[in-house]
């Protein structure tokens, strides 16, 4: 099976933005998966999150496939949701929504067969992702933007 990428608001904010600190992270992310033929995933949850402040085509969508929220994520939200609001006292999260969206985007992640990775800067998104990791073991890896590619995927910076 090929390989895909969820690529979350955080990315698409950074990557369009050249003044952004992680800008540089994000371009290389990009096109290493280009590169690497890795499909590169953005939920309509990012998108409607994104044209909050930018306009739908500012985003790269000939280089993304569109993944709509349907029933099955749906039905890993509510798992991943349950799990997060158990734990909620453990968690030390700034003031923020827990199921809004990074537990939907999560499930995405989850439920999508192909996609192996997920791209944030999110730190709070994070701190639930590696709550998830001990309670039920989501079967993607999440890679924080912070950390160039290069670091992720052992490659040397030439």
């Amino acid at each position: 099976m090929h390989k895909s990428v969820l690529l979350d608001t955080s990315f698409f904010l950074r990557f369009l933005n050249e003044s952004d600190p992680l800008f540089k992270n994000a371009d290389g992310y990009f096109r290493y998966f280009i590169k690497e033929e890795i499909t590169m995933m953005i939920s309509t949850i990012s998108i409607a999150e994104y044209c909050v402040g930018g306009d739908i085509h500012e985003l790269p969508l000939r280089n993304l496939q569109i993944i709509p929220f349907n029933l099955d994520h749906s039905k890993r939200t509510g798992e991943f949701a349950r799990i997060v609001f158990h734990n909620k006292g453990k968690l030390k999260l700034n003031e923020r929504n827990i199921i809004p969206n990074d537990t939907k985007l999560f499930s995405q992640a989850d439920c999508e067969k192909s996609v192996e990775f997920y791209v944030s800067s999110d730190s709070e998104s994070f701190k639930i992702y590696n709550l998830l990791t001990i309670e039920s073991n989501p079967k993607f890896q999440f890679i924080d933007l912070k950390v160039p590619h290069y670091e992720i995927f052992g490659l040397l910076d030439i």
